[in-house]
């Protein structure tokens, strides 16, 4: 009779080792659609900010004039926060963006802006509306990228 039980126990350990790893693989696939999902997200509204942005460079290129446009923006994505950040270099400037707190170099996720022009200016999600500011200065166009809070 020991030899049935302790086959009942082996069989008992390895239908819970089977099931362990059944759901913590579950775990993981749920967690990278979650995160694939998250990342379309930003893509998304990287790309809504970015068209913002070169719409005002063309219209203030085009006027001479300063053009301001406030953007509403979700507070958070899934359940992360997020941050934008507008950069440039010397040819280029571009739009950055990423999951978390604090806006960190060299992000795999940007968006160029087609004109050439001075950027700058970030945006981390849930601190208000997001405010895209353009104007030309010394002859080059510049566009900011800022934090409109319920004061301001």
């Amino acid at each position: 009779m020991p030899s049935i039980t302790l086959s009942y126990l082996y069989t008992f350990i390895a239908l819970l080792a089977v099931s362990t790893i059944l759901v913590f693989s579950f775990m993981a696939y749920a967690n990278t659609l979650r995160f694939f999902s998250e990342t379309e997200q930003l893509k998304n509204l990287m790309d809504r900010v970015a068209m913002k942005s070169t719409q005002l460079l063309t219209l203030t290129l085009s006027t001479n004039a300063t053009a301001e446009v406030s953007l509403q923006m979700p507070a958070t994505i899934g359940n992360k926060q997020y941050w934008l950040k507008l950069s440039n270099d010397s040819a280029k400037a571009w739009l950055e963006g990423g999951l978390g707190n604090m806006p960190i170099e060299e992000t795999e996720l940007r968006v160029y802006l087609p004109k050439e022009a001075s950027a700058t200016g970030h945006y981390v999600g849930g601190y208000g509306t997001a405010c895209l500011r353009c104007y030309i200065s010394s002859g080059v166009p510049r566009i900011q990228l800022a934090s409109l809070t319920d004061g301001d």
